[in-house]
C-alpha cells in the first residue's frame, strides 16, 4: 500500500469519534467500524489518483489528450524533466494502466490508454484552477487552446461548442439524458461530411454523448460520433494541427464547409 494510502487511512482512523487504537471495533448507529476504511468490492481510486497527482506525470497525461502517440523525449521536454526521469514516470503510468506504448522499430511512443482515461482528465480539468498566464507566449497558447483543440479524439474549444450548438439548433441532434440522438437529417449531413454513420454506430463505445467543455463550460460532441467528425475535419484539412500541443486551427474552407453543411454561423 502506498504512503499516500497509509496516511489517508491514518487520518480517517484518527478522526474525532473514529476507531479506537489497535482497530478495536466500535459500533456507530448500525455500522461497525473496524479500523480499515476500505470497503470490500469498492473501487480503490487512491493508486490512480496518486499517479495523476505528480506534476510531471500530469503534464505528460495532459499532453497526450490530443489522442496522438508521443515519444518519451518529447514528453520529457513538455514536462520539464530529464530523459531518465521521464522514463521512470512513464513506466509508472504504464504499470498503472493510464498509458499504453506503441513500438515502431527501436522507437517507443506513448498514448493514453483509452477514452475513459481522457474523460477522467477532462473532469479533473473542469474542477481545477487555471494555470497562470505570465508571458505573451503563454497568452497565445491559451488563446489557441480556447479557440479549438482536440479533447482526446473529438473536437473541443469554441469551434467544438459552436458545432454542437449548430447540430442541435438545425435538428441534426436531439439532446437526451446523458447523450444525443442522431436524426435522419443529421445522418445525411454527416454522410455529406464523409462520416460512415452505420460503422460508427457499431463502435464499442458510447455513440454520441455530450462532453462539457472545461474552458467554455458548454457541451461539445464526444464519443464515437465526435471522434468520427474530428477525423473527417482533419482529413479534409478543415482543421489543421499547430505547434501548440492539442491546439487546432480552423481553415477558411473549414469555416465555409461547416456553415454550408451544419449551419455554423458564428465561426468568424
Amino acid at each position: 500500500m502506498s504512503a499516500i494510502h497509509d496516511r489517508t487511512h491514518a487520518a480517517i482512523s484518527g478522526a474525532a469519534g473514529g476507531v479506537p487504537e489497535h482497530g478495536t471495533p466500535e459500533i456507530v448507529g448500525n455500522a461497525e467500524i473496524t479500523g480499515n476504511a476500505e470497503i470490500a468490492g469498492d473501487a480503490d481510486i487512491a493508486p490512480v489518483a496518486a499517479l495523476i497527482a505528480d506534476g510531471a506525470r500530469a503534464a505528460m497525461l495532459t499532453a497526450l489528450l490530443d489522442g496522438r502517440a508521443l515519444a518519451a523525449g518529447e514528453l520529457a521536454r513538455i514536462a520539464g524533466v530529464s530523459a531518465p526521469t521521464a522514463s521512470s514516470h512513464l513506466a509508472r503510468l504504464l504499470d498503472g494502466g493510464l498509458v499504453t506504448v506503441v513500438k515502431q522499430g527501436r522507437h517507443r511512443y506513448y498514448r493514453l490508454a483509452g477514452p475513459d482515461v481522457a474523460r477522467t482528465l477532462e473532469v479533473l480539468a473542469r474542477i481545477s484552477g487555471r494555470v497562470a498566464v505570465r508571458s505573451l507566449r503563454q497568452s497565445r497558447q491559451a488563446r489557441l487552446l480556447r479557440e479549438a483543440r482536440s479533447c482526446y479524439d473529438h473536437l473541443a474549444g469554441r469551434v467544438g461548442v459552436e458545432l454542437y450548438d449548430a447540430l442541435v439548433r438545425e435538428g441534426c441532434l436531439i439532446e437526451a439524458d446523458g447523450g444525443c440522438l442522431l436524426t435522419a437529417s443529421g445522418a445525411d449531413a454527416l454522410t455529406e461530411l464523409g462520416v460512415d454513420v452505420e460503422r460508427v454506430r457499431r463502435a464499442r463505445r458510447r455513440f454520441a454523448p455530450d462532453c462539457l467543455d472545461w474552458l467554455e463550460r458548454r457541451p461539445h460532441l464526444g464519443g464515437a460520433l465526435g471522434a468520427a467528425v474530428l477525423d473527417r475535419l482533419l482529413a479534409r484539412e478543415w482543421l489543421v494541427r499547430g505547434t501548440v500541443p492539442r491546439a487546432l486551427r480552423l481553415t477558411g474552407p473549414g469555416r465555409e464547409g461547416l456553415e454550408r453543411i451544419f449551419g455554423c454561423k458564428d465561426l468568424t
